[in-house]
């Protein structure tokens, strides 16, 4: 009886030190630098997190600390388990003193997001702590997932969630590295007036996954487009993604002068989901997926 007496209050004591050892670490303070160049510290890891763009929400998601969300935006309806939580105003525009009220320990911006300077800045003078984070190609967006996962306290979480990516990744990479065509496409952004993707932005990380080449050289995420220039650049493969920024576009065949396009002649015309390809979050990798088996298939002119 003794020696049962004896082994409980010993297993007692072991599950105590577990716990205060695991009460030390969430209580441990953590940093990480921004994409802005700033270093973000906490005092603790964060447990009340507000995400002014929906890319950060589907990271959180996928890494399964959806648990840590206190607020979304207007337009955040992805995944759609986010609409059970509170608005805070639009991305552009949220609101401070509904924020306020919320008491998070944490907000995530996005550093395109510049016209929220002084929302931010008003959160920053209430003592909230902004972590900015500006992902454009894959890299930039497994980088902010594991920064995102140190600051809420579930770094292992977020390294498992970026490694699962990164082989699916791979993955694309192989079955596309087999191919010898390596078509040129262009991406459209919006139909009117037309804009297409340059080369800064999810698109042309996604195009280059699956061994394809963006036809507009340009550096800037978003470039306007001509049809003259366009029909100059004539690619093998002409991409309309459809969302907020393009929502009903006019099928490219139906447009003036579009027939003399090589892509639209031969049909060669995709419809893709704004929110994957052109979105820098966990989901482009579905993107390249998706863009992979219409392109890696060999059925290419």
């Amino acid at each position: 009886m003794a020696d049962q007496v004896r082994r409980r209050l010993w297993l007692y004591f072991l599950v105590a030190i577990l716990w205060a050892v695991r009460g030390a670490c969430d209580a441990a303070p953590v940093q990480v630098v921004d994409d802005a160049g700033r270093t973000v510290r906490l005092e603790a890891p964060a447990h009340r997190v507000i995400v002014l763009y929906g890319a950060f929400t589907e990271m959180l998601y996928a890494m399964e600390a959806q648990d840590v969300l206190a607020a979304r935006t207007q337009a955040d309806t992805f995944p759609p388990d986010i609409l059970r939580l509170p608005s805070v105003g639009t991305h552009m525009r949220p609101n401070v003193e509904m924020i306020l009220g919320l008491k998070p320990d944490l907000v995530v911006q996005s550093a395109s997001r510049r016209s929220a300077i002084p929302e931010s800045a008003r959160l920053e003078e209430a003592g909230i702590p902004i972590v900015i984070l500006g992902p454009k190609d894959f890299e930039g967006v497994f980088s902010a997932m594991e920064r995102l996962g140190l600051l809420i306290g579930r770094e292992e979480q977020a390294r498992r969630t970026v490694d699962a990516l990164r082989r699916r990744l791979e993955a694309v990479r192989s079955a596309c590295r087999g191919t010898s065509q390596h078509p040129r496409l262009v991406f459209e952004i919006r139909a009117d007036p037309l804009a297409v993707a340059g080369r800064g932005g999810m698109p042309q990380a996604v195009m280059e996954a699956v061994g394809a080449i963006n036809a507009v050289s340009f550096p800037d995420p978003i470039v306007q487009m001509s049809v003259e220039n366009l029909l100059v650049l004539d690619p093998d493969v002409y991409i309309v993604q459809k969302g907020p920024m393009n929502p009903n576009p006019e099928p490219p065949h139906n447009r003036a002068h579009f027939d003399r396009l090589r892509a639209v002649r031969l049909g060669q015309v995709l419809e893709v989901e704004e929110a994957l390809y052109s979105r820098p979050g966990p989901r482009a990798v579905q993107a390249a997926e998706d863009l992979a088996r219409r392109l890696c298939s060999g059925h290419l002119p």
